[in-house]
């Protein structure tokens, strides 16, 4: 080691007049000091050189080892002294080569570093370097887990060398270019070059080769062309080493590809052997779905026969019906492959016709399909198929896994047919428990007809159930029950018990009457039957209770001509007795519960009778009591101003007395007017011009410090409407003063007057809107209580009068409001009924 001591400033002045790169590195391993040279050697500024470890500017492969030996320098052993050759990375991606000199120096602070002299190395011949490439890519090939993964870094390896590459495919029949540009014209080399299996050289217009066919073997048969200067046969050994390195790279990652697949399908097959094996089997829809995600199919369809030898039928699919394909196309593009799949075991694939037919049926949506046909006890039972595009056609692996899935496919249709005829039997078992509890415990004729009707459909497996009972007064049988399908036609069905048709025969013979064939049978049906339904078949059944005919039932087939044996007439005559006899008990339960809500009705119509005349007796004694007094009172507060002329707080107090007492006998008048009996006398009257007097009325009562403006519409054709007038008149006249006395400040009040259907019958509405402040919701049920008010100054029995008035009309009236938007008060009055109701 020098035994000179240097300062930065002389380090500095050391290493920048060379033009070699030169740095001085701390022990810590911190550049120092760095000359312009080294900077450009490296792409960077010079303060972003220095400060730096020197480590950073070094080969990652060479870092741990150039720092050991750094490190052992720094402490003093004994080290090689010969220079050391190691690659420096370049901002710009290209390592270089340099031999380095290390020197030891001694700095200020008794501190050790080394003064480096690096030598940059002179570019080496192209060959090597193309070789040393394509050894790089080689390496790389490892890494490439994927087919088509070591292709990608192959070409790209290649083009990194210098080289133009394209791969080549044999098919069987030709060859193609992998990435879809076109054949060089000397391709017929490339067979040469498979069939030889050695490198075959191209370029016979040019003194020199200018490329090269280098079979790649592999799983595929596959030829890499290579363009570019340095392809010559000196160079073949080495692009003919590379090439064997493809295609080993090639057949490990197809053994590797293989056996991924191999225990991917494993583990789907085993994830869908668990899907079907739940406790609820799924929908074949579900099971469609799950086949289209692991074959990665645009669309799975399934095809079952009903019956042995029938041609299978499309039964359920996902992904068929998309953008502008029509329910017939897809239907017939999954036609396609069914006869082939037919005829041979496991699975198949789509031919190049049947791809073209394909696309042409889908518009373009699918090219390449495989299916697999589903087979039960050696018989066919259905296919399978998963369709996807031209350009991803299905191999024999995905044929080979579609047959699998199509054995678990009939093991789940299976499992659904076993699930759905247990079903079947456990809920013909509930309906025969709900018709006995329907029978027993319901005592409403409708309920145990409707109960009735879809029970007989399950227990006779027949298509529809209807039912009929007698109207003993018109002489005909009527429609009363049908089973879900047809319930509100049936119900318009009429059968006069002297027509010859089926239903009156079984009514007036009081006996079953089959029809096997309607088709060929001479006798009579209802036409709504035969035309809307297509009945084929049909079995009447009389409805009787103790000799007493009730109605009749009639089950039909609409599948076809049906036979109906002596055991299930059988079954059906006690199933329609038990159903006779509950329908006669319904009836008369009915005729009781009538009974007894007539007699709670007269029972409540008189409590509220007696309760409103000893109501009215008593408001009649207090208001003759009162009025008394109240006329003594306005006598004297009349006489009063007559004689003494009073002025100041003397008028003032006399203003109070006569408006209170007057106050007073409103309030007297208004108990009498709710406490008097009244029968409306109804007549037809004007509608408008009853608005418009109890309006005209209202507004000139209830005056406001704003003008409010009132508008009447009344629908045309509602000129005259049954009503008391006197009675209708208040009624809207109380109504229409408290909608204006609610707008103190002005506003619009709207009446409308229309047609509507309320409580099942065409009726007169009248609806009375303010734009007043509202009513809480919390008081709005309020409204009608006798003697409840809002008001400072009211009764409270303005709007318990109305819906007196409204009820004594059979009539209603409902309220809505909500706080800042106003009121609406409804009025409902039948259009048609007796002139008086007393």
């Amino acid at each position: 080691m020098s035994p000179k001591v240097y300062s930065e400033r002389e380090l500095r002045a050391l290493v920048e007049p060379f033009t070699q790169p030169m740095l001085v590195v701390e022990a810590e391993g911190r550049v120092q000091v760095a000359n312009a040279a080294y900077a450009r050697l490296l792409g960077l500024p010079l303060e972003q050189v220095e400060g730096r470890s020197f480590l950073d500017f070094v080969q990652p492969e060479e870092r741990s080892r150039m720092g050991d030996r750094f490190h052992r320098l720094a402490t003093g052993a004994p080290l090689d002294g010969r220079p050391q050759l190691y690659k420096v990375l370049s901002v710009h991606g290209a390592p270089g080569e340099v031999y380095v000199q290390a020197n030891p120096l001694r700095l200020e602070g008794e501190r050790f570093a080394l003064l480096l002299s690096c030598m940059v190395m002179s570019d080496r011949p192209m060959e090597l370097m193309v070789a040393e490439r394509l050894v790089d890519t080689s390496a790389g090939l490892v890494s490439a887990r994927s087919e088509e993964g070591v292709r990608r870094v192959a070409l790209a390896g290649l083009e990194a060398a210098g080289f133009r590459a394209r791969i080549l495919r044999w098919d069987g029949t030709r060859l193609v270019v992998r990435d879809g540009v076109s054949l060089p014209a000397d391709s017929h080399l490339a067979l040469e070059a498979l069939s030889d299996g050695r490198p075959v050289f191209g370029g016979a217009d040019q003194a020199q080769p200018t490329h090269a066919y280098l079979p790649v073997g592999g799983p595929q048969s596959e030829v890499l062309w290579v363009a570019g200067p340095w392809v010559a046969p000196r160079h073949g050994s080495v692009l003919t080493l590379f090439a064997k390195v493809v295609g080993a790279a090639l057949a490990d990652a197809h053994l590797h590809a293989d056996g991924a697949r191999s225990r991917w399908e494993v583990e789907a097959v085993a994830e869908m052997a668990r899907f079907v094996a739940q406790p609820v089997p799924p929908s074949p829809e579900t099971f469609l779905a799950r086949v289209a995600e692991l074959l990665q199919a645009r669309a799975v369809a399934l095809h079952v026969t009903s019956e042995p030898g029938q041609a299978p039928r499309l039964a359920a699919h996902v992904g068929l019906e998309e953008g502008s394909v029509t329910a017939g196309d897809a239907a017939r593009a999954t036609g396609v492959l069914l006869a082939s799949s037919l005829r041979e075991d496991g699975g198949v694939l789509s031919s190049e016709a049947q791809g073209r037919a394909l696309e042409t049926l889908s518009q373009g949506r699918f090219g390449s399909g495989t299916a697999a046909r589903l087979t039960r006890g050696g018989e066919c039972v259905g296919v399978v198929q998963a369709l996807r595009a031209k350009e991803r056609p299905f191999d024999e692996r995905d044929a080979r896994l579609l047959a699998t899935l199509a054995e678990l496919l009939v093991t789940l249709l299976e499992q659904r047919r076993l699930r759905a005829e247990s079903a079947r039997q456990l809920t013909e078992s509930r309906l025969l428990l709900d018709l006995a509890r329907t029978t027993s415990g319901v005592l409403e004729t409708a309920s145990i007809l409707d109960v009735a009707s879809d029970f007989l459909v399950h227990l006779l497996d027949v298509s529809n159930c209807f039912i009929l009972l007698y109207d003993e007064q018109a002489k005909v049988l009527r429609g009363a029950a049908a089973s879900a399908a047809h319930r509100d036609l049936f119900r318009t069905v009429v059968v006069p018990l002297d027509s010859d048709d089926l239903a009156a025969r079984v009514a007036l013979e009081r006996k079953p009457i089959a029809v096997e064939d309607l088709t060929s049978a001479s006798v009579s049906v209802s036409a709504v039957l035969i035309d809307r339904l297509g009945e084929k078949a049909l079995l009447g059944l009389p409805l009787t209770s103790r000799e007493e005919l009730i109605g009749v039932v009639l089950v039909d087939d609409v599948r076809g001509p049906r036979p109906f044996g002596p055991e299930l007439i059988e079954l059906a005559e006690a199933t329609c007795g038990q159903l006779a006899l509950s329908i006669a008990n319904a009836r008369l339960y009915e005729s009781l519960w009538a009974s007894y809500a007539e007699l709670a009705a007269t029972r409540a119509e008189m409590v509220k009778r007696e309760r409103f005349a000893a109501l009215g007796e008593l408001s009649a004694i207090v208001a003759h009591e009162v009025r008394n007094p109240l006329g003594v009172i306005f006598n004297a507060v009349a006489t009063l101003r007559r004689i003494m002329n009073p002025t100041g707080d003397t008028a003032m107090l006399l203003d109070i007395v006569a408006e209170e007492s007057d106050r007073l006998n409103r309030m007297v008048a208004d108990l009498l007017d709710f406490t008097r009996p009244r029968n409306p006398v109804l007549q037809p009257e004007d509608l408008l011009r009853v608005l418009q007097d109890a309006l005209e009325a209202a507004r000139a009562q209830a005056s406001t410090e704003r003008p409010v403006n009132v508008h009447v519409e009344v629908e045309p054709g509602l000129a005259t409407v049954p009503m008391d007038r006197r009675q209708i008149r208040q009624a809207l006249f109380n109504v229409a003063v408290n909608a204006i006395q609610a707008m103190p400040q002005g506003g619009e009040v709207w009446v409308h007057a229309r047609r509507d259907t309320h409580g099942g019958r065409e009726q007169l509405r009248i609806d009375v809107m303010d734009q007043g402040p509202g009513i809480p919701a919390e008081l709005l049920h309020r409204v009608f209580e006798p003697f409840f008010t809002t008001k400072a100054q009211g009764t409270g029995l303005g709007l318990a009068v109305v819906k007196r008035i409204l009820e004594e009309h059979r009539g209603e009236i409902a309220v809505e409001s909500a706080p800042g938007r106003g009121t609406t008060f409804t009025f409902w009055l039948p259009l048609t009924q007796p002139q008086s109701l007393s």
